[in-house]
């Protein structure tokens, strides 16, 4: 399992969900290169939203996409 140390160190991606319906909107959460996101590191708001994005997949958002952060 990853931890937030191991995504820190992977170069610095995000797991984005798009939204189906409003252009612009999306989540996204910190992953490694893989798309594994670290669970027991994100807040329990984020947590939900995370949880809650993949369960809405195909019907508010987007298959989600591995990209790497800007800055």
């Amino acid at each position: 399992m990853s931890t937030f140390a191991d995504v820190a160190a992977s170069g610095r991606f995000q797991l984005r969900f798009q939204s189906l319906f409003q252009q612009g909107r999306a989540l996204a959460f910190p992953c490694d290169a893989q798309g594994h996101v670290p669970m027991d590191d994100l807040s329990e708001r984020a947590r939900c939203n995370y949880l809650y994005a993949r369960a809405v997949v195909g019907r508010e958002f987007a298959t989600p996409s591995v990209v790497r952060e800007l800055g």
